[in-house]
This record gives structure tokens, C-alpha cells and sequence, in this order.
């Protein structure tokens, strides 16, 4: 079967008459699309939040940034990026409860 698949795709790289051929794996323009680069942008405020010491509202922030990561994990069917955003969450929420109610 992988083979099939192998020549099939070495056949249509022979077709093109190119040695430099790039296969986007990502999707464009469906759901996971959105929610990746919202949350991306999400993240990327959290970081500029934190490196100007707004705390904990960067920590809510990254918090929507991980929760979006972790729905496009599960939309990937993507482990690695399930187990690492889950903890991420887990971690900064600790951070919340901490500056609320740590001593």
C-alpha cells in the first residue's frame, strides 16, 4: 500500500520535471486554520504581556492561546500537541491560582 502511494507520488514529481517539489501537509481554511493563527496571535501577546510584566493577565491570555492549540491538537488528531498544551494550561493556571491564593 505505502508503495503504491510512494511511486504514484514519485510518478507525478516526474511529471513536473522539477527536483524541488513541496507538499503542504498543514490545511488551508478550514477550522484548524483559524483557531492555529488566532491562537498563535493569542500567544504572542501573552509573550509581549509578560515581557512587560503584566501579570497574571498574560497568564489568562496564554491560557486562550493554549486552549486553541489544544482543540487544533485534537482536530489533528496531534498528540504531541495535545499533551503540550494541556500541560501548558495546567501549569499557568497553577501560576493564577498561586498569585490569588498562594501565600
Amino acid at each position: 500500500m505505502v508503495e503504491e502511494v510512494r511511486k504514484k507520488l514519485d510518478d507525478k514529481i516526474k511529471e513536473l520535471n522539477s527536483t524541488r517539489v513541496f507538499k503542504k501537509i498543514t490545511p488551508k481554511g478550514d477550522l484548524s486554520w483559524y483557531v492555529k493563527w488566532a491562537s498563535s496571535l493569542t500567544l504572542i501577546v501573552a509573550m509581549l504581556f509578560t515581557s512587560v510584566n503584566i501579570f497574571p493577565l498574560n497568564l489568562y491570555i496564554a491560557n486562550l492561546g493554549f486552549i486553541g492549540w489544544f482543540i487544533v491538537g485534537m482536530l489533528w488528531h496531534d498528540r504531541a500537541l495535545i499533551v503540550l498544551n494541556a500541560i501548558s494550561f495546567v501549569i499557568y493556571s497553577m501560576g493564577i491560582l498561586n498569585f490569588y491564593y498562594g501565600s
